[in-house]
Order: structure tokens, then C-alpha cells, then sequence
């Protein structure tokens, strides 16, 4: 494949925090897609100002995937030179990652330029600044990168990462599944999510789309059950998932994942009308 003779997109506003992507990773961590891989290669695209994130992803994927490689791509080689000059305080104990932490990190963009195709490809608040119509092009473009078999995990948090969603797309650019994640502990209502919405959602959350008639029933199920508070917000949060279920929307979130304060619907159940 040709590759483009700069990065392709646009530099993002470099917000990055400490643990802000715990609830992708920890979805990522799940995934067989990711376990059944040999030497796995994971690219964190669009990092930002540090690169903490792609050092925290390391560091829960391989719990799980000892041979996981992770690298991490930003447009910015400000940002490339900031990161790699991190990446020598790891080295030398300087920090809690793991000294020997596979992970490095260059220039690149949607291009996704990798010295061999990534079983997973994570971007995260990365099209926040894009349009709705240029979703599908990015979505093609970084996953005509990806191994047969592989991942796009594309979504959007917010800057403590306790309010989070994302949609992951096949190999062949086929958006599979919505998947939301919420810090259960002091949730006022579960449609705050609808702040983060991935940018091929956000602008959808109306009257007559799919995604605004799921944020609802989350909002009304969320207060029908508010005598379950007495017993915990995981207990409150498994009678909304329990209610979505009821209502007929096609729920793939087993009771663990649930109890993490997550909801997984196939894509086709919210896609824009």
C-alpha cells in the first residue's frame, strides 16, 4: 500500500490525562480479537500532548498479552519528540511503567503507518473536530491498515474518563458495536454519555434516531429504579441494562461487564436513520 508522503488529518487538541482511557482499555483487554493474536501489535493513534496513554495501555494489555506491542502515532512531532524523551525516563526507572514497556512511538496520522498490520487500532477523541460526513472516510482509511481479523475502536470521553463510549469497526471498515461506559459511583443520570458520543452519533442524539430513544429509555430506567441506590449503583445500573433488554433493544453485555458499568448494542441498533 502507498503510503502518504505526510501524516494524514489533523492534530488533535492534546488533552491527555492520567487513566483517562481505563474503561476502552480495559474493553480492549477483553477482546479475542486482541487474545488470539500472536505478537500483537496495538497502535494508539492521535495520543496527544503525552504519550500516558499508550504507556497505560501497555501496561494492562499485557496482563494479558505478554507479547503485545504497542505504538503509539501522533501528526505532531512535537508530540513525537515529547513522548520518546518519556519513553527514556521509562527506561531508566524513571517511572511506574515497566522498564522494558514495548512500546514506541512516530509520526502518523489515519494512515496508520506501521511495520506490520495492527490487530488493534485504538483512536480516541480523535474525530471530535471532524465532520459527520468525514467519519466513514477515516474509518476507511485506518482500517485498510488492520490485520484480517482486526479491530477499530473509535470513541470519545471525557477529560477524567468517566463518562465514555465507543464504536469498534471491522477490518473492512463494517461498524460492529456501541459500547458505552459509565463511573457508576455518583452518576447522576446515564444520558450524560450523550456529551461523548462518538462524532458518528453525537450529532444524531434527536428526535426520531435510534440513539436518542436509547438515551431516553437509559434516563426513565435510571429513575424508575432509583430505590435500588440503597443497595449500590451497580445494582441500579444492571435493572437499566436489565430494562433496555425488556424493551427489545438487542443487549450484548453480559452481567461482568455490566457490573463495570458498561452497555454493548450492536451498531445497527443505534446507526443513524
Amino acid at each position: 500500500m502507498a503510503r502518504a508522503s505526510s501524516p494524514t488529518g489533523h492534530a488533535t487538541r492534546g488533552t491527555t490525562n492520567t487513566n483517562r482511557l481505563r474503561r476502552v482499555d480495559r474493553w480492549i483487554a477483553a477482546r479475542p480479537e486482541l487474545l488470539r493474536a500472536p505478537a500483537p501489535l496495538v497502535v494508539d493513534l492521535g495520543y496527544g500532548a503525552s504519550g500516558v496513554t499508550a504507556l497505560e495501555l501497555y501496561t494492562r494489555l499485557r496482563t494479558v498479552a505478554a507479547d503485545v506491542e504497542v505504538l503509539g502515532l501522533e501528526i505532531d512531532p512535537d508530540r513525537v519528540a515529547r513522548a520518546t524523551a518519556q519513553l527514556e525516563d521509562v527506561r531508566a526507572g524513571r517511572t511506574p511503567f515497566p522498564t522494558d514497556a514495548r512500546v514506541r512511538f512516530a509520526r502518523g496520522g489515519f494512515e496508520v503507518p506501521t511495520p506490520r498490520p495492527p490487530t488493534i487500532i485504538r483512536a480516541s477523541n480523535v474525530l471530535r473536530q471532524y465532520d459527520e460526513t468525514e467519519v466513514a472516510d477515516a474509518w476507511r482509511l485506518m482500517t485498510a491498515r488492520l490485520a484480517p481479523g482486526g479491530l477499530l475502536i473509535e470513541g470519545t470521553c471525557d477529560e477524567i474518563g468517566r463518562v465514555s463510549s465507543w464504536i469498534d469497526v471491522s477490518a473492512d471498515a463494517v461498524p460492529l458495536r456501541f459500547t458505552i461506559s459509565l463511573r457508576l459511583a455518583g452518576l447522576e443520570h446515564p444520558a450524560i454519555v450523550a456529551e461523548r458520543l462518538p462524532k458518528a452519533l453525537i450529532h444524531r442524539n434527536i428526535p426520531g434516531e435510534r440513539v436518542h430513544d436509547l438515551m431516553a429509555l437509559l434516563d426513565t430506567a435510571w429513575e424508575r429504579n432509583a430505590a435500588l441506590a440503597t443497595f449500590g449503583p451497580v445494582q441500579r445500573w444492571l435493572a437499566v441494562v436489565a430494562a433496555v433488554r425488556d424493551a427489545g433493544w438487542p443487549v450484548q453485555t453480559n452481567r461482568t461487564r455490566a457490573k463495570l458499568g458498561e452497555l454493548t448494542l450492536p451498531y445497527s441498533a443505534v446507526a443513524p436513520r
